[in-house]
């Protein structure tokens, strides 16, 4: 629960309060739309969500949101789903994020760093050049509003320069990173159907050189829309047969041409993987990712012109969407490819020094594993620009705040935040202008009335229920992919509490204001941030004819670590012997990627079932957390109740 210590970890200073741009903000909106002038962020967090329309187009007023054509009002039809944002209004995303090459040209809008820790600009003008020729091309080969572009690529500039020319040009960019094996990527990209694909012939981690030529291969195969596909010689290769050199799309000295669309027309694709079927694919639009990004990047993340963000990510998280729309604020972004702990456990720490970060992003895994460690960052290295560290990916345990506190600085701003691919944002975490208390989030973010609720959707302070959110945000998937009566999107967050989304975690806002964050409360797998489907694991592995059926689980520790065992029911005279497991994880390897490998895998006499035949997950899950039996399932629902005496024994003996 909340840390019984009430007094705050750190609290931010008058000056810091006074420099931060929500302070600006609040006086700028108290002056010309009515917010609060006195009562600080509580106050201005309920004028946001009281007031959700003038708040709004205060965002877009204050970060002069250039509309091509206005907007008749600002929220349309205010239902979840379905809210309308800004209707008649038409702009372009790439457009924004590439304003300050005019008045910064020579500055670096990117930092691409990789395993060898040396960083690399690439200026705003360049950026917004290789764009301007990129768009070009892409319209040559036929591209139009609404086409789907894909990209198989690491966290490299290429990736960020063929986003925005994606969106300057109005179509709908979605990417995979390289780690994924290709059932991973087809089940993604075979949704959408891809017109072109950016592809590199590999990849560096660990010091090692993965060849990626023959998943290429097959996705060209497999995806029979493509018109093009793009080369990005990363290992240095030849182009394959039929295929295009980016060298070649990107030579010409083009002013980009920004297609002005619709506020709600699609920007990208993202995938969350839900418990059963292929993963959701996410339609985020240009105008509703412009305004939130602004939102929680200019004022939650206090980022300006004089910033360099730094998150750890990749292409397949949306983490790295959101890293890219720093662009947006006129930030400098850092862009690392390569292992989060090579050559050693210290490396992210040195990216941040080298690269200047002054905000850090990372995982809360990867802070635990400093800790372990025995890294001592500050001793090692000067990170002396750095204001704040982020975390996501999972809740930051109590010890992961204190040891930040200790070995980076004991006047850092840290900032433990939680959101959701499925809104590319933030529900709760950063503020400049509040204190940290150890455990916690420091608050809802603007503009979302995030509330703890009970199974009977009556509200809680100071206990744990479910996470939802009452009000429509604009990055709030406008549909999902293939999904023509809504029916999918509809089951995914409106089917527990009419009208309200229910995102499927446990929370508890505190009686101060702040937020704590338990876990999922569904059986959805999240490996640091990145959530998979069980489905696709159980697909796998039960191809192999040794195993009758299996269950995997994601069970959040209390000391903040994350323990995924699958379990397996085997066939009979089958053994769990060394072979076996040898192919069991490299089959979720290949056809999935690295981070869908259980950590254990457990031989069972059963699996588990309702008595319609599904498997039984969650009960499962808070058996392993320790849940007695009759807490835990209701016996009257499943197939065979002395299978879970099984799991609770397990529990036990870990315990």
């Amino acid at each position: 629960m909340t840390s019984s210590n009430p007094s705050p970890l750190w609290q931010p200073d008058l000056e810091h309060i006074a420099r931060a741009r929500i302070t600006r903000f609040q006086a700028w909106a108290a002056e010309h739309h009515g917010a609060p002038a006195e009562g600080g962020y509580t106050d201005l967090h309920r004028w946001s969500v009281d007031e959700l329309d003038t708040f709004w187009k205060a965002v877009t007023d204050f970060f002069d949101v250039r509309f091509s054509t206005p907007y008749a009002r600002v929220l349309g039809d205010r239902s979840m789903p379905g809210a309308q944002w800004f209707p008649g209004a038409t702009l372009n995303y790439a457009e924004h994020a590439l304003r300050a090459a005019g008045t910064r040209a020579d500055e670096p809008a990117l930092l691409y760093v990789d395993e060898t820790h040396e960083p690399r600009p690439v200026s705003w003008s360049e950026l917004r050049r290789q764009v301007g020729s990129l768009a070009a091309e892409l319209r040559a080969l036929g591209v139009r509003p609404g086409d789907r572009v894909s990209g198989y690529l690491p966290n490299i500039p290429q990736a960020v320069a063929a986003l925005l020319a994606t969106a300057a040009v109005g179509a709908v960019w979605t990417s995979c990173a390289p780690d994924f094996g290709a059932r991973s990527v087809l089940d993604r990209f075979q949704q959408v159907e891809p017109v072109v694909l950016f592809a590199v012939d590999g990849y560096r981690y660990g010091g090692k050189e993965h060849d990626r030529r023959d998943t290429v291969a097959e996705l060209r195969r497999e995806l029979p829309t493509l018109r093009a596909v793009v080369h990005i010689p990363l290992l240095g290769t030849e182009a394959p047969e039929g295929a295009l050199e980016w060298s070649a799309l990107t030579s010409s000295d083009v002013t980009p041409v920004y297609e002005e669309v619709p506020f709600d027309h699609p920007l990208w694709v993202l995938y969350s993987s839900g418990t059963t079927g292929l993963p959701k694919a996410i339609v985020q639009s240009q105008g509703g990712i412009l305004v939130e990004h602004l939102k929680q990047l200019g004022l939650h993340c206090d980022l300006g012109p004089d910033d360099r963000f730094f998150w750890y990510t990749s292409t397949g998280w949306m983490m790295w969407n959101f890293l890219v729309s720093g662009l947006l604020t006129g930030t400098t972004i850092v862009l690392y490819d390569g292992s989060p702990g090579y050559p050693d456990t210290g490396a992210q720490w040195r990216i941040a020094e080298r690269t200047g970060a002054t905000l850090y992003g990372t995982s809360a895994a990867y802070v635990m594993a400093c800790r372990k460690a025995d890294v001592h960052p500050s001793r090692d290295f000067d990170l002396s620009r750095i204001k704040c560290v982020a975390t996501t990916g999972s809740p930051l345990p109590p010890d992961g705040f204190r040891w930040l506190h200790d070995e980076v600085r004991d006047d850092l701003w840290i900032a433990s935040v939680s959101g959701g691919t499925d809104v590319c944002s933030c529900f709760a975490g950063a503020v400049p202008t509040l204190p940290v208390h150890i455990g916690e989030l420091q608050a809802p973010s603007l503009g979302t009335d995030l509330q703890s609720w009970d199974p009977s959707g009556k509200p809680l302070i100071d206990e744990v229920g479910e996470l939802v959110v009452t009000n429509p945000m604009p990055s709030m998937p406008i549909r999902f992919w293939n999904d023509p009566d809504g029916s999918r999107y509809h089951d995914s967050y409106f089917d527990t509490y009419p009208g309200v989304w229910r995102h499927g975690d446990w929370i508890t806002l505190t009686s101060r204001g702040s937020v704590v964050i338990h876990g999922r409360s569904d059986s959805t797998l999240n490996r640091q941030g990145v959530r998979m489907g069980s489905a696709d694991i159980y697909e796998a592995v039960e191809r192999l004819p040794e195993i009758r059926e299996s269950l995997v689980i994601g069970v959040e520790q209390p000391d903040g670590g994350y323990w995924m065992p699958l379990f397996v029911h085997l066939a009979p005279e089958a053994e769990l012997d060394e072979a076996l497991l040898g192919r069991i994880k490299r089959t979720i390897r290949e056809q999935l990627s690295p981070r869908h490998i259980p950590d254990e895998v457990i031989e069972v006499p059963g699996i588990p079932h309702t008595l319609t035949g599904k498997r039984i997950e969650v009960p499962v899950k808070r058996l392993l957390q320790g849940t007695p039996l009759e807490k835990a399932v209701n016996p009257g629902s499943v197939d065979n109740l002395d299978l879970l005496g099984f799991y609770e024994q397990l529990a036990r003996d870990r315990a």
